[in-house]
C-alpha cells in the first residue's frame, strides 16, 4: 500500500489528502448536527410534557380540574391516574378509561421525562413526564405525554440530506482541489519541461522562472545560477583543455628537439651548456603547468571570505624585488590565498616591466600598482586580461611571463567580487588597479 501510494503523482495525494480530511470532518460535522438536533428536540418536549404536568398537578392540589384537561400541542395527552391506574381526568386527545401506560410503568416514571418506545395506544414513541399531586386529599399522578414523530421525521430527513450533502459535496470539493492543484503546479511541469530540454542539449540554456516571487519562482532562479554556474564551470575546463593543449606544445617540442639533437650529435653539446638550457625550458613548462591549474580551479569551489591585511600581503608580494616600495594601509574581505596571488601577479608583471621602479598604494578595498614601463596603449588594455595575449611591443613576451598572469588575476578578483582594471600612471607606464569588497 505505502509503495502504491508513493507511485501515485503529488497532485493525486494532495488531493487525496484533502478530500479525505475534508470527507471525515463532513461525516464527524454531519454526526454532531444530527445528535445536537435530537437532543435540542427532546429537551424541547420535555420542557413541554413538564409544564403541562406541573400546571395539571398544581389544578389537582386546588381542586378545580376541569372536566376536559387542556392540551396545545397535536398529540399532546394529559391524564390524571390514581394509585391503582384509573382515569381520574383526561385531555380531549385521550380516553377517559383507558390509561396510557400500566400503574407500574407510570410509577418507575417518576421524575424527569423518558422516552416510552409504545403506549396502550399503539407503536409510536414518546416523552412521559410524571408529577405526583393530591386530589381531594387523595395520592395522584399526573402523566404528560408528547408524541415524538414530527422529531424523529426531521432527523430522518435531516439524515437522508445529508447522506447526499455530504459526498456531493466531498466530490465538489475533490473536483476543486484536483484543478487548483493543477494550476498551482503547472510551473513545476513547466520547470520539468525546461529541464528536459537542457538535458536533451548537453548542457546550457535556462529553465523558465514563473512569474512572481513564490517559492517557485525562487527555486527557477536557483536552479539557472547554479545552470549557469555548471555553463561557466564547462566553459573553463573546455578553454583549460584548449589552452594545455595550445601552449605545452612548445616547451615541450623544444625539450623534445634539444634531446634528439644531443642524441644525435653528442659531442656537439657543452654538459653544462646542456643542463641551463633544458633547466630554462623546465621552470618555464613547470610554472605554464601551475597557471593552468591555477586557471582550472578558479570557480570550481567558493573560497572562504574573511578580513585580510592588503598592505601585509602587498609587501609579501614586493619582498622578492629590490625595486617596488609599499605605502598605506587597508583591509578587504576575500581569501587570503587568492588575493595574495592576485598581487603577485601584479606585482611581477609590473616589476618585469619597470625602468626603475614600482610603486604599490595600498586602501581599504583596494591596491595600485604603477610601473614606469613603456605602458600599454589603450586599445590593448582589455585584450591582455585575455589568456595568452602577448602583445608585439616592449611589454609582449618576457622573461619568465607565460601570458596567464593577468587573466588570473582579473578571474580571481572577479570570484571575490572585485575587479581589476588596466590603466595609465602618471609617467606614462601600466597602472593596475585591484578592488575589492571592503572588510
Amino acid at each position: 500500500m505505502t509503495r502504491w501510494w508513493q507511485a501515485r503523482s503529488l497532485r493525486f495525494r494532495l488531493t487525496a489528502l484533502a478530500t479525505g480530511v475534508l470527507g471525515a470532518g463532513l461525516v464527524v460535522g454531519a454526526v454532531a448536527l444530527q445528535a445536537l438536533l435530537t437532543g435540542a428536540g427532546v429537551a424541547s418536549l420535555d420542557r413541554l410534557a413538564t409544564a403541562r404536568a406541573a400546571t395539571v398537578a398544581a389544578l389537582a392540589e386546588g381542586d378545580r380540574l376541569p372536566d376536559v384537561l387542556p392540551v396545545e400541542q397535536p398529540g399532546e395527552v394529559v391524564q390524571v391516574l390514581d394509585a391503582t391506574g384509573r382515569v381520574l381526568a383526561s385531555s380531549a386527545t385521550a380516553s377517559r378509561t383507558l390509561a396510557l401506560l400500566p400503574p407500574d410503568r407510570v410509577a418507575a416514571l417518576d421524575g424527569d421525562g423518558s422516552t416510552v418506545e409504545r403506549t396502550a395506544y399503539g407503536a409510536g414513541a414518546v416523552r412521559a413526564v410524571v408529577r405526583p399531586s393530591l386530589l381531594r386529599g387523595q395520592p395522584v399522578r399526573v402523566l404528560a405525554v408528547v408524541p415524538l414523530r414530527d422529531l424523529v421525521g426531521a432527523v430522518a430527513a435531516l439524515r437522508v440530506a445529508l447522506l447526499v450533502v455530504v459526498p456531493l459535496l466531498t466530490a465538489l470539493v475533490a473536483a476543486a482541489c484536483w484543478a487548483l492543484l493543477g494550476r498551482a503546479l503547472r510551473p513545476v511541469d513547466t520547470l520539468r519541461a525546461g529541464a528536459e530540454q537542457v538535458t536533451a542539449l548537453g548542457g546550457g540554456g535556462t529553465l523558465p522562472v514563473p512569474a512572481g516571487g513564490d517559492e517557485l519562482a525562487g527555486l527557477a532562479r536557483t536552479l539557472n545560477a547554479m545552470l549557469d554556474r555548471l555553463q561557466a564551470a564547462g566553459t573553463r575546463q573546455s578553454a583549460f583543455v584548449a589552452d594545455a593543449a595550445h601552449e605545452l606544445r612548445s616547451p615541450l617540442t623544444a625539450l623534445r628537439t634539444t634531446v634528439e639533437v644531443v642524441l644525435a650529435h653528442p659531442d656537439a653539446y657543452d654538459t653544462a651548456e646542456l643542463a641551463a638550457g633544458l633547466h630554462a625550458e623546465v621552470l618555464r613548462l613547470g610554472r605554464l603547468v601551475d597557471d593552468l591549474l591555477v586557471l582550472a580551479r578558479l570557480g570550481a569551489v567558493p573560497g572562504r571570505r574573511e578580513p585580510v591585511d592588503l598592505a601585509a600581503l602587498a609587501r609579501a608580494a614586493a619582498a622578492g624585488h629590490q625595486r617596488v616600495s609599499v605605502t598605506g594601509h587597508g583591509r578587504a574581505l576575500a581569501d587570503e590565498d587568492g588575493v595574495r596571488r592576485v598581487l603577485g601577479n601584479l606585482v611581477d608583471n609590473a616589476a618585469r616591466h619597470a625602468r626603475t621602479g614600482v610603486v604599490v598604494e595600498v586602501a581599504d578595498g583596494r591596491v595600485q600598482v604603477d610601473d614606469d614601463g613603456p605602458g600599454v596603449p589603450p586599445a590593448d588594455r582589455e585584450r591582455v586580461f585575455e589568456r595568452f595575449t602577448r602583445l608585439d611591443e616592449a611589454r609582449g613576451r618576457d622573461a619568465g611571463g607565460t601570458g596567464l598572469g593577468l587573466s588570473i588575476a582579473r578571474e580571481t578578483a572577479r570570484e571575490h567580487g572585485g575587479d581589476v582594471a588596466l590603466g595609465e600612471a602618471p609617467g606614462g607606464g601600466a597602472r593596475l588597479v585591484l578592488t575589492l569588497p571592503p572588510a
